[in-house]
Parts: structure tokens; C-alpha cells; sequence
């Protein structure tokens, strides 16, 4: 199934489907755009406990837990990728860059969900009748995911009282199609999964794909448990936000990272290095030195053709 996804891919972009960046511009038309809303690790930047973080008394060190949006102007649609505990703000700013003329629901049509960790789903309770009240705003989860919503407080309120209508559940590998030519796919990554499934999305236009990926265990792990191959991945789509939650295995001192599973920065940049200019790190750690866009870590990496993505950032599908 997904070897055909991505052959797909090639059939029906051709050259769209060739060596481009997340910020390139040359493209006739921008009616459905990916725009990244947060790029740190669930408990974003600073973290509570750390007083001492920099960020508390300077804005623009401070980083939004990882989400992302998915803008179709042709037909006034909004779709969320995460429901962050800074969904809020990031919804403020979705508004802000893109507002729509229906604004029920906050909004967006559907929201789709990587997993039931923290940073990833917590924001729904935003939806609940203490806050915004929403009326069946469709969620999008696997299997495992949508029994634990149904069967657990408060989350079971949110499906009783219809503030949120648990879509068909996913299936790992098979698209949803949004129109006839905008589809999500799952695609199941191993990560510690307590109470869900974890996937990453494959969000393809009219002419372009990225791949969406906040978190993962290990490269290696996703070939010989799910025989899908990052490389492989990345070569089939136009940008990939990966996983970039610990730059080394230096970062915590005191503790063996090795038994913390995530691919490190450094190791993804050796294996990816020939695709370089696709990749752009989200899902980043407090500890990690890629917070600071002016580290010597960033400007390496940047040296090397990889990027750290922004907030705010766009990408043309």
C-alpha cells in the first residue's frame, strides 16, 4: 500500500515530486499551504520547573509545542495537525495569517492526531464546554487512539456531548481525501505507545507533499518493524519536518540518553545528508542548542543544507 502511495506520487506530480525546499516560491499558485504553528517538544520552550530559562523574560526565545495547519483557500477549509496545549495562541495565529468567513467550530474542519502524548492531543480539552463549546469538530485518529478518547474522562465528554465527532478511524498507509486532489496519509512509527498508536502524516496538494513527523524512536526500527525506510520517505516528498527532539547524546547530563529513544540531530543529518535541503527539524527539546536560531549548532547545521523550521512558516502545496 504505501509502496504504491509514493509511486503514486511520481505518476501524478512528476517533476513536483523532484528536489525542492520548504521555502521555495516558485509556484504558480499558493491556495493550499502547510503552515508550521509550533516546532518544540510536547511541554514547549520554557518548560515549567525552569525558572532560570532565558525565555521567560525574552518572547522571541519562546517556542510553541509542535502543530501544524493545513490551509485550503479554494474551499475556506482549515485542517490542524495536533491539538497542542498552545492551541490557543496557535489558533490566534492561524486566524490572524489565514481567517476564514465561517467561523464555527473555530474554524477547522477536521484535526488530525499523531498520538496520545501530552503535547500532541492535550488541547482538546480547549474544545470541551468549560471553554470553546464546539459543536462536531471531526477528529482523526487511529484505532487504539480514538478507544482511548471514547473510554476515558474528560476526553469521553468531549465525544458525549458532541463537542468533537471521532471520524472513521485511520488506517495506517491509506489516505483521507479532504478534495479530490488534498489527501492525509498515516503512516505507523514505533514510539512508546501507552494508550495509542503513533504516526506521522504524509499532507499532499495539487502539486506538492510533505512529510509531518514530530516524534519517533528510531530510524532503524521504523525499516525492520514497518520495512519503511526514511530515505525512501524523504525522496518521495518535497519537505519533511522530522523529528529533531535531542540534537546528540551530550544533551542531559547525568543520564544515559542512549536508553532515551529519538533519532539525534546528528545521527538524522549523516543519514539524510544527501537530501538535505528537504529536511526541516521540529519537536525540539528545551536542552536542545536548534532552539537558538543564532547556535553555532544551527549555523552548522544550516552550512550543511538542512533547516530548523520556523513558526509562521509556509509551504506552498
Amino acid at each position: 500500500m504505501l509502496r504504491e502511495f509514493f509511486l503514486g506520487c511520481s505518476l501524478l506530480f512528476g517533476a513536483s515530486c523532484s528536489q525542492t525546499t520548504a521555502h521555495d516560491t516558485n509556484v504558480k499558485s499558493c491556495d493550499v499551504q502547510f503552515i508550521i504553528l509550533g516546532t518544540s517538544q510536547d511541554a514547549g520552550t520554557p518548560q515549567i520547573g525552569n525558572s532560570n530559562d532565558r525565555a521567560w523574560d525574552k518572547y522571541e526565545a519562546r517556542r510553541l509545542a509542535a502543530s501544524a495547519a493545513l490551509i485550503d483557500q479554494r474551499h475556506q477549509k482549515r485542517y490542524l495537525f495536533e491539538a497542542t496545549p498552545d492551541i490557543r495562541q496557535q489558533l490566534k495565529e492561524l486566524d490572524d495569517a489565514f481567517p476564514v468567513s465561517n467561523n464555527d467550530s473555530l474554524g477547522i474542519a477536521n484535526i488530525f492526531i499523531t498520538h496520545a502524548h501530552t503535547g500532541h492531543y492535550a488541547g482538546l480539552m480547549f474544545l470541551g464546554r468549560e471553554s470553546a463549546g464546539t459543536k462536531n469538530v471531526s477528529v482523526n485518529v487511529m484505532p487504539r487512539m480514538a478507544k482511548f478518547l471514547r473510554e476515558n474522562g474528560p476526553w469521553d465528554q468531549l465525544v458525549s456531548l458532541g463537542n468533537i465527532n471521532l471520524e472513521p478511524d485511520l488506517i495506517d498507509g491509506q489516505p483521507v481525501y479532504l478534495s479530490d486532489d488534498v489527501s492525509v496519509t498515516p503512516l505507523r512509527v514505533p514510539h512508546r505507545d501507552e494508550y495509542s498508536e503513533t504516526v506521522g502524516f504524509v499532507i499532499k496538494g495539487p502539486n506538492r507533499m510533505v512529510l509531518f513527523l514530530p516524534d519517533i524512536d528510531d530510524w532503524d526500527r521504523w525499516k525492520t518493524e514497518y520495512d519503511r525506510d526514511i530515505s525512501d520517505i524523504v525522496s518521495s516528498v518535497d519537505a519533511a519536518f522530522i523529528d529533531a527532539t535531542f540534537y546528540d547524546n551530550h544533551e542531559l547530563p547525568g543520564r544515559d540518553m542512549t536508553k532515551i529513544p529519538h533519532p539525534r540531530v546528528t545521527d538524522s543529518m549523516d543519514l539524510l545528508k544527501d537530501q538535505a535541503n528537504k529536511i526541516q527539524f521540529i519537536h525540539i527539546n528545551h536542552t536542545n542548542p536548534l532552539r537558538d536560531l543564532q547556535s553555532d549548532e544551527v549555523k552548522d547545521l544550516q552550512s550543511r543544507g538542512f533547516n530548523v523550521a520556523r513558526r509562521g512558516q509556509k509551504t506552498c502545496l
